[in-house]
């Protein structure tokens, strides 16, 4: 009787190391993906984007109150007048990134132009992008959305004017000239 209780104790111990084999794994799994971020999807080059989109969903643009000295214009104050951005709120508070011509991915994610490292910032959280002679942003269905003048972007990209706040996150920035 003595050897079925021995078997059965040696099939517990090989279970009990199996199963926590299994937990250092998913620890190990859980350290990587934290450390060195996820596999995402790539994000469709600007060019190879800009065609379907923009039949698809028109950019919204809002209001822009102008003073009444104001010389008439062919768009929003985004005219290849924002020259950076202007972190004005958040961790990097203070922090002025100049603009060129190329989109700005903004998020968690080391391969973003922009990284802000908060717990309400998805990894690849938002894009910033020059469309046309205006720049714009898109939230790249993050999960706790970007908002621009107080308003959460969904959808389609949304027209930035000058000084006015974007919220990524922690983080408020704005362009400017």
């Amino acid at each position: 009787m003595s050897t079925p209780s021995e078997l059965v104790l040696l099939l517990l111990r090989v279970g009990f190391l199996v199963l926590l084999w299994f937990f250092v794994f998913g620890v190990v799994y859980s350290l990587r993906a934290d450390l060195f971020g996820v596999r995402v999807r790539k994000l469709p080059a600007d060019g190879a984007a800009a065609a379907p989109s923009a039949a698809a969903a028109p950019i919204s643009k809002p209001a822009a109150t102008k003073p009444a000295s104001a010389k008439p214009s062919t768009g929003p104050a985004t005219i290849a007048t924002a020259k950076r951005l202007v972190i004005t709120s958040g961790p990097k508070a203070g922090l002025e990134l100049p603009l060129g011509t190329e989109a700005m991915t903004i998020g968690r994610s080391s391969e973003s132009a922009l990284v802000i490292r908060d717990d309400y910032t998805s990894s690849h959280h938002a894009r910033l992008m020059l469309r046309g002679d205006a720049w714009v942003i898109q939230d790249l269905d993050s999960t706790n959305g970007t908002f621009f003048a107080g308003k959460r972007v969904t959808g389609s990209p949304v027209a930035l004017t000058l000084g006015t706040p974007v919220k990524v996150g922690a983080t408020t920035f704005e362009l400017r000239a």
